[in-house]
């Protein structure tokens, strides 16, 4: 099977977009950065061209040589994947919500704003 991106990658991921982006960043040259991450000046010039894809591993050394983390953020769906069931447990909090007494006070039971900075820093004596 033909992978047009490494393992590793999602075909989003643009690895040329981001070393140019974290190099031009830092204000480093080409050869600055590829010093900096132990790569040649002529394989990180690829990279940036989009010529050559680097591994993760790669990308990620070249990132943390411009002073960057790599990251990637994987985040649960609430309720799954079923929205209809998302929609169930909605309705489900707010059911639950309704069930407990609503406190509302027609005034705010707070000093006023700057009215206990202003006595403290009033004049003693």
């Amino acid at each position: 099977m033909y992978r047009r991106y490494p393992i590793g990658y999602h075909e989003n991921v643009e690895a040329a977009t981001l070393i140019r982006r974290v190099r031009e960043e830092q204000g480093l040259s080409l050869r600055d950065l590829a010093a900096r991450a132990g790569t040649s000046h002529s394989a990180l010039a690829a990279y940036e061209a989009g010529r050559k894809v680097p591994t993760v591993d790669t990308l990620d050394r070249i990132v943390r040589a411009a002073g960057f983390e790599l990251t990637a953020q994987l985040e649960p769906a609430m309720g799954g994947v079923d929205r209809a069931a998302r929609g169930r447990e909605l309705i489900e909090v707010l059911e639950l919500a309704a069930m407990f007494p609503a406190r509302v006070s027609p005034t705010l039971d707070a000093p006023m704003f700057g009215s206990v900075f202003e006595h403290a820093l009033a004049p003693v004596g």
